[in-house]
């Protein structure tokens, strides 16, 4: 969708680029780092300055602790975390239970190693889950659910309710819970990000991986991690050696200084401004006739367009495109079947400016 909407010269709220500006400590500290000749190959996983911060953030933020030296390794992006992860605990045969909508790398990962994903629907608009369905969605070749919060595409947050129904399912089974938190400083309304391995009894199986891809608006660095136990991250480490060697030295570098200069003023601003985008661009949606699921975090809105011609959603937003200008992902992406085909997922991690002029064309539409 971002190469047929560069092709109309639309405004593209599809792919999920986040063009907001990369705070400035964070630009300074990697062109320092570059011009201080920091360019050569990293530690196989991570400077340690990256490491020993996200041990800080993640002991101040998640209410988790883990060592630095032993149990955080600095990947190439979540996408790159979940690669390892999957790699390193997975065999062709497992199988994987994920959340639908689902995340597309979750799925085609798995697949892409012959893992079977296994998937539990959630009913709009609020996106929950029946703990029944989760309970008969496990078979004896269960190896592991992942867990998406706040979720791409659906913008749902777990509730601490809910994680713990997923626990008492993992920890019966004796499975492993993959989290996928790039998105936890995204949460609106007054609501709380929880990382699944804070519960009781779950540090000891939760693999837990994230990016400051979308904290810093920095997507292009290809900054993620993984926490996990040593036992565990003792794996992950060389197996990211050989996959991706290491993440930019000097974007590490750079991210490290992030974390350490931006205060706590950072994180209450993202999450003030990206809820006044979510607000923006739903109410555009409402107008135009494109009933929105609101968002709890993240920043993306699956609503219905329906009313567009086509049979499927692909068809639908071609159709909007053209009508438009405005580029979205069709909802087939993260559904089953024709699941999906009624959806679009706009992005509105986006600047005023281009937000403001999708509303607009959306309007006209």
């Amino acid at each position: 969708m971002t190469v047929e909407c560069t092709k109309v010269g639309g405004v593209n709220l599809a792919q999920g680029i986040c063009d907001t500006e990369v705070p400035a400590v964070v630009r300074c500290a990697a062109q320092s780092a570059i011009d201080g000749e920091y360019n050569i190959y990293s530690r196989y996983d991570g400077l340690g300055e990256l490491r020993q911060a996200l041990a800080a953030k993640m002991e101040g933020y998640n209410r988790l602790t883990y060592d630095p030296e032993t149990e955080i390794v600095v990947t190439v992006g979540a996408t790159g975390a979940f690669y390892v992860v999957a790699n390193a605990l997975l065999s062709a045969g497992d199988e994987v239970v994920l959340f639908e909508p689902f995340y597309g790398y979750h799925v085609n990962t798995l697949r892409v190693l012959d893992v079977e994903p296994v998937f539990v629907s959630m009913l709009p608009p609020e996106w929950r889950f029946d703990a029944a369905t989760l309970e008969r969605a496990i078979t004896p070749r269960t190896r592991a659910i992942v867990v998406n919060t706040p979720a791409n595409p659906s913008g749902k947050i777990f509730s601490e309710k809910e994680l713990l129904q997923i626990a008492d399912v993992a920890i019966r089974h004796d499975l492993f819970v993959l989290t996928d938190e790039v998105y936890e400083h995204f949460v609106f309304d007054g609501r709380r990000h929880v990382s699944p391995a804070s519960l009781p009894r779950m540090r000891e199986r939760t693999i837990t991986m994230s990016s400051l891809s979308k904290t810093l608006a920095a997507t292009g660095w290809r900054l993620g991690w993984i926490a996990a136990e040593a036992r565990w991250a003792q794996a992950f480490g060389p197996l990211n050696d050989l996959f991706y060697v290491c993440a930019p030295s000097p974007l590490q570098l750079g991210a490290a200084h992030g974390l350490a200069g931006l205060g706590p003023d950072y994180y209450v601003g993202i999450v003030s401004e990206y809820q006044a985008k979510r607000d923006q661009l739903c109410a555009a949606l409402e107008r135009a006739g494109f009933p929105p699921c609101k968002p709890q975090g993240a920043y993306y809105v699956l609503a219905d367009i329906s009313r567009l011609a086509g049979r499927t959603s692909r068809e639908r937003v071609m159709e909007l495109l053209r009508r438009s200008g405005v580029a979205a992902v069709p909802g087939e992406a993260f559904f089953r079947g024709a699941g999906g085909h009624h959806l679009a997922r706009f992005c509105f991690g986006k600047t005023d400016a281009d937000l403001a002029e999708a509303c607009r064309r959306l309007q006209k539409c």
